[in-house]
């Protein structure tokens, strides 16, 4: 969406993304210069597809903690009926200590699906502070506390500068052996090199919606781990969360025609800390 568009658009309202990310879709500069003035609403679709990343994080910390794909693969290939070397019992979902890194649309979902799990909830969102963490149910704490005293860590954080290589080494290490760590908002989020050096190990169990780059090559380290499971970037796939971006999108634009509050809506000083 540029500037020539918008001089010629006297009598736009909303600019309807109906998907995730609005970032390469409408600029600062743009949102600046033209939208703010002259009040026109930025939609995006991304709580839509929030539903089906948050069901594909909690289904992934339970495939991981549970090894169902390690037993499944051993099964396939040996039939060897619950070998020795893969772990059957341990603390599961139920019951468990559930590390969110950033309160974004699909952490946010993420934490309101966990509560039927009876887990303790710990968020780690600088933007947010305790009590709107406690209203979400969890409990706000900084990122190595988070990682030291979680069974299963997932991440939703968005793909910005300050981001990059958040999780590193430190937090790792302080993962109790036996954790699992789930990502599926992006690879750049956690520094590769020290991600594999744990991996490695094989004191935990990773499962990686996202990674850098994607695909990871042929003669990746990370393909050869049987702690670690790899899906190809299919987090956001689900018949609910798109036939909810028709609806979102549809309804957004109704209520920008009649001038009422768009569910959905950008908020423009939150845009540089967008995914």
């Amino acid at each position: 969406m540029t500037a020539g568009i918008l001089e010629n658009a006297d009598n736009l309202k909303i600019i309807a993304h109906s998907a995730g990310s609005i970032k390469h879709v409408v600029s600062r500069e743009v949102i600046d210069e033209y939208l703010i003035p002259r009040g026109i609403v930025l939609f995006s679709a991304n709580g839509a597809i929030a539903y089906n990343v948050a069901e594909s994080a909690v289904g992934m910390i339970m495939m991981g903690c549970h090894r169902w794909a390690e037993f499944a693969q051993n099964f396939r290939e040996t039939g060897i009926w619950r070998p020795p070397s893969i772990r059957a019992n341990a603390r599961f979902l139920m019951g468990s200590t559930v590390g969110v890194v950033s309160a974004s649309q699909v952490g946010r979902e993420v934490i309101r699906l966990l509560s039927v799990w009876r887990a303790t909830v710990l968020l780690y969102d600088p933007y947010v502070t305790a009590e709107q963490a406690a209203e979400m149910g969890a409990e706000k704490v900084e990122l190595n506390e988070l990682f030291s005293r979680a069974d299963h860590v997932t991440v939703h954080a968005p793909s910005i500068p300050a981001t990059d290589n958040l999780i590193g080494a430190e937090q790792l290490s302080l993962l109790r052996d036996g954790a699992t760590l789930v990502n599926t908002s992006r690879g750049s989020v956690i520094d590769h090199a020290a991600l594999l050096a744990e991996a490695a190990s094989g004191r935990l169990y990773l499962v990686l919606d996202v990674t850098t780059p994607e695909p990871l090559p042929m003669d990746s380290p990370f393909r050869l781990l049987r702690n670690v499971d790899i899906v190809p970037h299919l987090s956001g796939s689900g018949f609910y969360g798109y036939h909810m971006i028709g609806t979102m999108t549809v309804n957004a634009i109704e209520a920008a025609c009649a001038g009422e509050p768009v569910v959905g809506a950008v908020d423009y000083s939150r845009y540089d800390i967008l995914a």
